[in-house]
């Protein structure tokens, strides 16, 4: 009995350790000023719409939630959480993926035009909006939330400064 339990002693150990080592989040291998910087040119001119959406189990996608300072937010009661878009210029989305949503909003670069049909409580209607650049406060934003879960840190001074500064 005693024999058997030293032999099982290290296969839990193991077991153990990995599971926390599971458990732990993974850090960015990048300085905090490295991911800074590299998030700011990833997003310098690119276009957002300012949806967060969520993929149905069986397919689709709904509005999760909608950014105030987004082009989507600014168009009063056009997009709330719950709809579910069902279209998007001409593209299908009823049974999209959140991928294929995005990559529907990336074709659209060239104009940033948007049509894009919502069924809400059982009803459909057409919203026109349009993509626009991500704001600095939007982008100042992702940075602070990529800091904080990748680097645990925060950043010394706010990112908005430090680029002003740099620029300089």
């Amino acid at each position: 009995m005693i024999s058997r339990i030293v032999r099982t002693l290290p296969v839990v150990l193991v077991l153990v350790s990995l599971a926390v080592q599971a458990e732990e989040p993974k850090k960015c291998s990048a300085s905090a000023h490295e991911c800074e910087q590299e998030i700011r040119r990833m997003l310098a001119g690119r276009r957002y719409l300012g949806l967060q959406v969520v993929e149905l189990p069986h397919g689709g996608i709904i509005v999760k939630s909608v950014n105030d300072d987004g082009p989507a937010g600014r168009i009063k009661d056009e997009f709330m959480a719950g709809d579910r878009i069902i279209g998007v210029n001409g593209r299908d989305m009823t049974l999209a993926t959140a991928k294929e949503f995005k990559q529907t909003l990336a074709d659209a670069k060239e104009t940033g035009v948007l049509f894009i049909i919502i069924q809400r409580r059982g009803a459909y209607r057409k919203v026109n909006t349009k993509l626009e650049a991500y704001p600095r406060a939007q982008i100042d934003k992702i940075i602070e939330q990529h800091l904080l879960k990748n680097h645990s840190v925060t950043p010394t001074q706010p990112p908005a400064q430090a680029t002003a500064s740099n620029q300089k």
